[in-house]
C-alpha cells in the first residue's frame, strides 16, 4: 500500500481521521475539564508529614476515570515510603502494532502562601479561557490528557498502552530509580510523558533534552570566634569576605560561568524571548540579564552556577566583628550531554585551587542528576510532530527544560530502545509551583487532540516502517 497516497476524496493522507478525531476532542472536552476540575480538588500533596489520605483520594479517583475509559487491566506499585504508581495495560490491537507508554503524576506542590492566590488553590476556579487551581497544571492536567486520547477510542486505541501514574514525583521517591529493576513493566516502542508544556500558548512543542544538575557546599574558617572589627579588622581574616571574592571567580564580567571544563554550545531550538523571560522571571525593571550569548544558549545548552544558599550572620542582627566562618551552597546546572560527576569535578577543581587572601577553601561535593537529549530521528517522532502540527494548525518547535528529571533517565536505562517524547497541555505561563497557576483549555484540547492523532499516525508510521523492513503488516 502506497502510505503517502491521498485518500479517495482527494485530501491529504489522514485529513479526514483528524477532522474527525477534531470533532472527538471537542465532544470531550467539557467532560475532561469537569474531571479535572473533580481531580484538581483534592490536595494530594505527597510531602513527609502530611496525611496520605488526599493523595490516596485522588489515586482513587484516577483509578475510576480510567476504568470508566474502558481500562480493565488497572495495577498499582507500591514501594517503600512512596505514594502508590497506578499501572495499566491495554492491549495492542494487532500483534504488529506498537505500545506506547503513558507517563504523568497525580501529586501537586503545596499551595504555598494562600493570600498569593486570587482564589482557594483547591477550589477550581473559572477563569479567562481556562481554570486557576494548585496543581491543574502540574500535573493533574496531564493525567487528564492521556485519559481524554484513550476516551477518544473508546479506550481502545490503534496502539497498545502501558500507563504510570506516579503519586510522588514533586516530592521524589524510590520510584525514580525502579525502572532499570524491573524493566520488563515499562516494555514499550516509545513514551509519551506528560510532565512538559508549551514555550508559549498555541506552539506545539517538544522538549527534547533536560539539563542536568549537582550540588556543592564551600566553606571557609578562619578564627576561632568572631572578634571586634575596629580592634582586628584589616588583618583578621575575614571568612566571608574570602567566600565572597572566591564566589566572584565563577563568573566573568558579562555573567557568563568562567569554571573551564563545562560545556557550552549554540542551542538550535526556540526559545524565549527577552520580554517573555524577563515575565516569567519576574526581573525588576532596569536589572539586565545575566550571560552574553542566546537564552537558549544560556538556559539549555550551557552551564549555569547559581549560589542557593549562605551561612553568615544575618544583616539584623549584625554586629561590628570579623566573621570567623562562612558557607555557601552551590547548584550546578549542565549541558544535557554532559556527565554531571565530570562538570562537579572542574567546579570543584576551581574552587580549591583558590587562595583568596591566601585562605584555603573547603569544598564537598554533593549529589548529581543527569541531563537527557532524545534521538529525533525515529518514527514515533515524526509522527508526534505531524500529530501536534494538526491539533495546533502550525509547525511544532523543540525546547529544552532547565530542571533535571531523573525519572526520565531511569526509564531510558529500564528501555534503551524506546523513543522518550515529552510533551504536554501546559504552557510556560501557566505559574507552575507558583501561586494561581492555571491551565488554559486551548492547550488542554490541543494535547488530548494531538496524543489522539499521536496514536494513530504512530500506528500507521510504525506500520509503514515495519512494511519497508520486510516485515509483515
Amino acid at each position: 500500500m502506497n502510505q503517502e497516497a491521498n485518500d479517495p476524496d482527494g485530501r491529504p493522507p489522514g485529513a479526514g481521521r483528524s477532522a474527525a478525531l477534531e470533532s472527538t476532542a471537542d465532544a470531550l472536552l467539557p467532560g475532561v475539564r469537569a474531571d479535572l476540575e473533580r481531580l484538581a480538588a483534592i490536595p494530594s500533596i505527597a510531602f513527609p508529614g502530611l496525611s496520605p489520605e488526599p493523595v490516596l483520594q485522588a489515586r482513587d479517583l484516577v483509578v475510576a476515570l480510567l476504568r470508566d475509559t474502558g481500562v480493565t487491566d488497572i495495577g498499582e506499585l507500591n514501594l517503600p515510603e512512596t505514594a502508590p504508581v497506578v499501572t495499566a495495560t491495554v492491549p495492542p490491537p494487532t500483534p504488529d502494532a506498537p505500545t506506547v507508554l503513558l507517563y504523568a503524576h497525580y501529586d501537586v506542590q503545596p499551595s504555598g502562601d494562600e493570600h498569593r492566590w486570587a482564589s482557594p488553590p483547591f477550589e477550581p476556579a473559572g477563569i479567562p479561557g481556562g481554570v486557576r487551581a494548585r496543581g491543574i497544571a502540574d500535573g493533574k492536567a496531564n493525567v487528564m490528557a492521556h485519559i481524554g486520547a484513550l476516551r477518544a477510542y473508546g479506550g481502545r486505541p490503534p496502539v497498545g498502552i502501558r500507563i504510570i501514574f506516579e503519586g510522588q514525583a514533586e516530592h521524589g521517591s524510590a520510584f525514580d530509580a525502579y525502572p532499570p529493576t524491573d524493566p520488563g513493566m515499562f516494555a514499550c516502542d516509545a513514551m509519551l510523558i506528560a510532565d512538559t508544556g508549551n514555550i508559549r500558548p498555541g506552539t506545539p512543542t517538544l522538549t527534547t533534552a533536560l539539563r542536568g544538575a549537582a550540588d556543592l557546599l564551600v566553606e571557609v574558617r578562619t578564627l576561632d570566634a568572631a572578634v571586634h572589627s575596629g580592634a582586628y579588622g584589616g588583618a583578621a581574616p575575614d571568612a566571608l569576605l574570602a567566600l565572597v571574592t572566591a564566589l566572584a571567580t565563577l563568573h566573568d564580567a558579562h555573567g557568563d560561568v568562567a569554571v573551564a571544563g563545562l560545556r557550552r554550545e549554540p542551542w538550535d531550538g526556540t526559545t524565549f524571548t527577552d520580554d517573555e523571560f524577563r515575565e516569567l522571571a519576574g526581573i525588576t525593571d532596569g536589572t539586565p540579564l545575566m550571560g552574553s550569548g542566546g537564552l537558549g544558549e544560556r538556559l539549555w545548552s550551557g552551564p549555569a552556577i547559581t549560589v542557593v544558599g549562605l551561612d553568615a550572620p544575618p544583616v539584623t542582627s549584625a554586629a561590628p566583628a570579623v566573621v570567623p566562618r562562612a558557607r555557601a551552597a552551590l547548584n550546578l546546572r549542565v549541558h544535557p550531554r554532559q556527565d554531571p560527576r565530570e562538570a562537579l569535578t572542574a567546579l570543584v577543581r576551581h574552587l580549591e585551587r583558590l587562595r583568596p587572601f591566601g585562605i584555603p577553601l573547603t569544598v564537598t561535593p554533593g549529589g548529581v542528576r543527569p541531563g537527557y537529549e532524545a534521538a529525533t530521528g525515529g518514527p514515533a517522532y515524526r509522527a508526534a510532530r505531524t500529530a501536534l502540527r494538526r491539533a495546533w494548525g502550525t509547525d511544532p518547535v523543540h525546547t529544552a527544560a532547565g530542571g533535571s528529571f531523573p525519572l526520565v533517565n531511569g526509564l531510558a536505562a529500564a528501555v534503551p530502545d524506546a523513543e522518550i517524547l515529552l510533551f504536554g497541555p501546559a504552557d510556560q505561563l501557566c505559574q507552575r509551583h507558583g501561586p494561581d497557576e492555571r491551565v488554559l483549555l486551548s492547550e488542554l484540547r490541543g494535547a488530548l487532540l494531538a496524543e489522539a492523532a499521536f496514536f494513530a499516525e504512530y500506528a500507521a508510521t510504525h506500520r509503514a516502517a515495519t512494511y519497508r523492513a520486510g516485515g509483515t503488516v
